[in-house]
Parts: structure tokens; C-alpha cells; sequence
């Protein structure tokens, strides 16, 4: 007889809302630009508190590794018992974290306001990929790229909160980011009723499809893609990593930049690759999620390559490249996972989405020693050799090959 088990369904299978959509891709905008106050932060830190980069190094460290841990485990509890209210409660921790944030008088009292931060984030962002899936009818990369976009978005909104709110107002002026998670809590309840109205009609159910439970072939098949998704978000997670938070003095060493005008370079490559999360997913919709993983990858290669032997002008043209190209596949990695293993919604996004914080955060660590050691233009060049990781993507099991597994 036929192992099988059931196979979780969404209301209205095969209507894409957009309305949802498009306001959950906003309160990721917002919650993201939070988690970007932090590291922009670090100068009025270091100055009004007199914080030694180690600590500062521990506060990025606290932040990333606590959002991380915890996305999968939201994500493996809410797949089990989901909780729609889960999501403003989330914002709510955040917000409490930012007013910390704002009037903390020590090291000590910031690092317990980036946990709240991060836990709120852990459980933002699960579940906000959870309510995307649910939307998005049968554009499931269109619906992870408008989530995901705004996160991204969020992220590259670091220079302009340095420059325009940290800079005149100083620690304090992160008080102003609570009103943000305010606004993304008044939405989030809005988000959480029609959840839930989602959950209660998918209960009552009672005619649940089934998909065939893998077998041993099928199980260790699957095991061995995840471990190659694993290694592409190390290279797009470390790579990211070195350009977000060291290329600036890469800049300013090597092309005699102000630290503003360095800030130029950053904001070119974390808009792009905004703009690149967007436009991956509908294009993976067309032509399959396994194909624009590797070619986000393997098309970022060259430029990366070339990037370290290049001017002042030169570079944000090729940084703009890169960052749309490899964060082309942010959202088409998190949809291939969840369809790799369907019924483990919020386990997948936390797991990729968790994976890259995480990974953000070691690499940081890491290419931070490095460049120690070798010095910024050696690493730079040691770093550019990252995406060519995307030609493990061949090893992945085809669009076509994941569905034939649960037809």
C-alpha cells in the first residue's frame, strides 16, 4: 500500500493577494530598517558611551546570532501550531528594544535591548514568509520577492538613517524608530486577523490532498540539497558581508575617500540588491528557481572577480551589478526550500533566512581577522573568489525532478 501523508493546503490555492502582500512587504521594510539602526549606531555609540570595538563587535554578534537561533525554532513550533498574533507581538519586543536602545546608559543595557530586537526579528520574520506563501497563490517567487524586498530595502536604509537621524540627533534619535514599530504593529494586526481567518477556513478543510512520503532515496536526496543550499548562503551570506561592512574602508584606502562618500558604495550595492531580490523571484517563476540560483551566482562571479582591480567609478557600476545579481536568488533559495520539503513553511524561511543572519554574523567575525592579517586589499581579492560556490548549484535536483517527488 501507498505511504502518504497529508498535504497542507492554503485557501484559494490559486489567487495571489496582493493587498497582503504588498503590506507585509512593508512591515518587513520597517522591521528590517530597525535591525539597521543598530550597526548604524556604532559611531554615536562608540562616542557617547565610549564603547571599545569589541564590544561593538559583540552587539552585532548578539543581534545576528539571536535572530538567527531562533528563526528556525519559531518556525519549526508555528508549523506545528501556528500563531498569527505572533506577529505584532514580535514587533512590539522590537519596539520595546528600540525605546531601550534610545536611553540605555551602558554596554549592558544595549545589549539586552538588541535581544528584544533580535527576538522580535526571529519571530517577524517566519512567519511574515509564512503569510507570503499563504498569499501567494501560484506566484510563489513574485510573493517571497515582495516580502523579501522590503527586508532588503530596509537593510540598505543604513547610510540614510547614519547620515539624516543618528548624526544631528544622536543615540537618542533611535527613540524615533519606535513610532516605526508602532506603525508595523498597527499593520501587523491587520495581517494577523486575515492569518488567521486563513487558518481557521484551512481547519475546517476536509479534503486535504497527499503527497507520497519520501522513501530512503528520496530522503538522503533531499538531505544532500539542503547541504548545498547551505553553502550558497555561505558565499552570498560572507560575500555580502565583506562588502557591507569593510568595503567602505576598502574605499577610503584605496581611492582617498571621505567616510560619507565611501558611504556611496554601500548604499549602490544593498539598493541594487534590493532592486535584484524583487525581479528574482518572478523570473524564477518563468524559468525555474534551481536555473536563476546558479545563474545568480555564476554571473556574479566575473564581476566580483574584477572588482578589487577597479577605479573609484568603475566600482559602483560593478558593485551595482553584483548586488543585483547575487541577491537575485535571496527569495528563490527560501521558495525552493520550502518546496523541497512542503509542509514546513516557517522550518525553511527560518532556516535560510536564519542561516544567512547567522552566517552574516560569523563571516563578520571572520573576514574582520582576516583582513587583520592579509590587509584589505588581499582579502578583498581572497573574497571575490566566493560565488564561483555557485557551481555546486548543478548538484541541486531540478524544478521539474522536486515536483516529480511529490506528484
Amino acid at each position: 500500500m501507498e505511504n502518504t501523508r497529508k498535504k497542507p493546503t492554503t485557501p484559494e490555492t490559486n489567487q495571489t493577494v496582493y493587498s497582503i502582500l504588498f503590506i507585509i512587504g512593508i512591515c518587513h521594510l520597517l522591521n528590517d530598517s530597525l535591525q539597521a539602526v543598530i550597526p548604524a549606531m556604532f559611531p554615536i555609540l562608540e562616542e557617547s558611551l565610549g564603547l571599545t570595538f569589541t564590544q561593538l563587535g559583540l552587539i552585532a554578534f548578539t543581534l545576528n546570532m539571536v535572530s538567527s537561533v531562533m528563526q528556525p525554532l519559531v518556525g519549526m513550533y508555528t508549523d506545528k501550531r501556528p500563531m498569527p498574533y505572533a506577529l505584532p507581538l514580535g514587533l512590539t519586543s522590537s519596539m520595546i528594544g528600540m525605546l531601550g536602545l534610545a536611553i540605555a546608559p551602558n554596554f549592558w543595557t544595549i545589549i539586552i535591548s538588541v535581544l528584544f530586537i533580535g527576538l522580535g526579528s526571529a519571530i517577524f520574520h517566519p512567519e511574515g514568509s509564512r503569510v507570503a506563501y499563504l498569499a501567494a497563490g501560484t506566484r510563489r517567487g513574485l510573493a517571497q520577492s515582495i516580502y523579501q524586498v522590503g527586508g532588503n530595502s530596509g537593510q540598505a536604509l543604513a547610510p540614510v538613517i547614519t547620515a539624516l537621524v543618528l548624526v544631528p540627533l544622536g543615540q537618542f534619535g533611535a527613540i524615533w524608530f519606535t513610532l516605526i514599530a508602532g506603525l508595523a504593529v498597527f499593520f501587523l494586526i491587520h495581517i494577523s486577523k486575515w492569518y488567521a481567518a486563513q487558518m481557521k477556513i484551512f481547519s475546517n478543510n476536509k479534503t486535504n490532498s497527499t503527497i507520497k512520503k519520501p522513501d530512503k532515496n528520496m530522503s538522503k536526496a533531499i538531505k544532500g540539497a539542503l547541504i548545498v543550499l547551505i553553502f550558497i548562503v555561505f558565499a552570498r551570506s560572507w560575500y555580502t558581508a565583506a562588502i557591507s561592512n569593510f568595503y567602505a574602508f576598502y574605499a577610503i584606502e584605496s581611492y582617498g575617500l571621505t567616510i560619507a562618500k565611501s558611504q556611496i558604495y554601500i548604499f549602490t550595492f544593498l539598493l541594487m540588491g534590493a532592486v535584484g531580490t524583487f525581479f528574482g523571484g518572478p523570473l524564477a517563476d518563468r524559468f525555474g528557481k534551481r536555473n536563476i540560483i546558479l545563474l545568480s551566482l555564476l554571473a556574479t562571479a566575473p564581476f566580483a572577480i574584477i572588482l578589487p582591480y577597479t577605479g573609484p567609478v568603475s566600482s559602483i557600476i560593478l558593485l551595482a551589478l553584483t548586488g543585483f545579481l547575487l541577491m537575485s536568488s535571496f527569495s528563490v533559495t527560501v521558495v525552493y526550500a520550502q518546496e523541497l520539503i512542503p509542509g514546513k513553511i516557517g522550518t525553511m524561511s527560518g532556516l535560510i533566512v536564519g542561516l544567512a543572519f547567522g552566517m552574516g554574523a560569523i563571516g563578520s567575525v571572520a573576514l574582520g581577522s582576516l583582513i587583520d592579517l592579509l590587509g584589505l586589499t588581499t582579502t578583498m581579492i581572497v573574497i571575490s573568489l566566493l560565488p564561483l560556490l555557485g557551481f555546486l548549484t548543478y548538484l541541486l535536483p531540478t524544478d521539474e525532478k522536486v515536483r516529480e517527488w511529490y506528484a
